[in-house]
């Protein structure tokens, strides 16, 4: 049941219905009516996972009780095994769902290199639906506890709540709990405001998946997964366009889980912030999967960061590399991820040697508010690295990567471009949509804001827009070809 499907809709129509009715507003009943529906909701995309997602969460439950108890006591050796006990039962959970069969197959190719032959038969082993995303949640629990950012749940449902909030299970953000387990411990009353800004989140993330995402997927795949059969040129009018898919896709999400969160009464948290109008790639990152580099950041970088203190820069640089090869393999067990992770933590280099990684220069913009001419080249830079590792983020094996670059560095033919099943005209028109997305970043961040889509303060303009977008939505929602899944279900 993907968000910007009928049966979502249904669904949440029935959610908000009833959260809301007067017999319901009362703490207890909300909580209790978000934890049914959450895991109705992950169960319907995965029934057989539900014990794992209940298990899972009832023993950091007890974990973070136990925890507590320790810290009272003073026992704080006890504490920290704790603590580190949690934390590597959660990264265990995910070693094996995701990555046994890639380190057992590793390891026997690796000794099939040197003469020895090992006999290994791949499990069959089912990848649980956002595993990644909520195992991350329980080890950040058991963290921040033991940090003294928060006091445990003592409601298990207000925990499992927080743990299976069904807007966030399958793709994120991922929610800190000292931020997001206290709005669960107030009575959620419905706010107008509040819903007419999460509807036109959710509107303008239908239109990012929809409209732009989608379209784009037509001729990604097609170009993409046939490589060897396509021309230089088109693979790299693939390969230039597959950032922007993977942006309206992936933020496409994030902005309908955000707008379903706060018609609930959340704060879902934000987890982009134009990331492709950046001119550095450390500023890349931090307006791209904003919830993800945060949690990496506190709990990976920063620990690696001070222990490593001492060797200076080149200590910083060891830690973003590691940060990133973990981001690698957090997305998936293969090694285009790993290389990827390795790419993005050597991109870190230069302002790394040079000190500006911790420095957040403000970008230089001319009388009419908009960059610098020398700030746009940045940009495009920015834009073409990113580019370039999502040749490697997006390819299944090392043979896809130089298969592509093969193709894009010998084979170019300018007058043979594939357009595949979307034909000129078509392309040409998704071109024109997935310019309103930039102009649309573009508006938010740099020219005045009197210039506005939803918010106008022209009526006729307001209400244009919204007319557009969901004649927009409607039609590709019916012609549409492509299945509705996001990239990012695959983490």
């Amino acid at each position: 049941m993907v968000v910007n499907s009928f049966n979502f809709l249904l669904f949440f129509v029935v959610v908000f219905v009833v959260y809301y009715l007067p017999i319901c507003r009362q703490l207890k009943i909300q909580n209790h009516w978000l934890f049914v529906t959450s895991y109705f909701f992950y169960g319907f995309a995965n029934w057989k996972m539900v014990p794992l997602l209940l298990c899972s969460t009832f023993v950091f439950y007890e974990f973070g009780l136990w925890l507590k108890n320790e810290m009272q006591k003073g026992n704080d050796k006890n504490a920290s095994l704790i603590t580190t006990f949690g934390t590597l039962l959660g990264l265990a959970v995910l070693f094996y769902f995701k990555y046994l069969n890639f380190f057992a197959q590793s390891f026997a190719d690796l000794f099939s290199a040197i003469g020895w032959h090992v006999s290994w038969t791949a499990l069959n082993i089912i990848l649980p639906v956002g595993v990644s995303f909520f195992t991350f949640k329980l080890i950040s629990y058991i963290i921040e506890i033991h940090r003294e950012h928060m006091e445990p749940c003592k409601d298990f449902v207000e925990f499992a709540t927080y743990i299976s909030f069904f807007p966030t299970i399958l793709s994120g953000p991922i929610d800190r709990p000292n931020k997001f387990i206290p709005e669960l411990q107030n009575v959620r009353s419905f706010n107008y405001i509040h819903a007419v800004i999460g509807c036109r989140q959710i509107l303008w993330g239908l239109f990012l998946k929809m409209c732009v995402a989608d379209r784009l997927c037509s001729y990604t795949d097609f170009i993409l997964n046939n490589a060897s059969a396509n021309n230089g040129t088109s693979i790299t009018i693939a390969v230039l366009l597959y950032p922007m898919q993977m942006y309206a896709d992936f933020a496409g999400y994030s902005e309908m889980a955000i707008g379903v969160g706060k018609l609930l009464g959340f704060n879902v948290t934000k987890n982009f912030n134009y990331p492709y109008l950046t001119t550095s790639i450390p500023s890349f990152w931090r307006g791209w999967h904003m919830s993800l580099t945060s949690w990496l950041t506190d709990y990976v970088f920063m620990p690696l960061n001070i222990k490593w203190f001492e060797k200076g820069w080149i200590g910083s640089e060891l830690a973003i590399i590691v940060t990133f090869v973990l981001c690698g393999l957090w997305h998936g067990a293969s090694w285009p991820f790993v290389i990827w992770g390795l790419y993005h933590g050597l991109l870190f280099l230069p302002s790394m040697a040079s000190g500006s990684f911790f420095k957040k220069k403000k970008m230089q913009k001319n009388s009419w508010g908009i960059p610098t001419f020398p700030n746009i080249l940045r940009m495009a830079r920015v834009y073409l690295l990113v580019a370039f590792g999502l040749i490697i983020f997006r390819a299944q094996t090392i043979d896809d990567i130089y298969i592509i670059l093969q193709r894009i560095l010998l084979n170019q033919d300018f007058h043979a471009i594939r357009y595949g099943t979307m034909g000129r005209w078509y392309f040409l028109y998704t071109m024109l949509l997935m310019l309103l997305v930039v102009f649309k970043d573009f508006k938010d961040v740099f020219l005045p804001s009197k210039i506005k889509l939803f918010d106008n303060p022209n009526r006729i303009v307001r209400w244009a827009s919204y007319y557009i977008i969901c004649a927009l939505i409607i039609w590709y929602g019916i012609n549409s070809s492509a299945d509705g899944s996001f990239i990012y279900f695959n983490f």
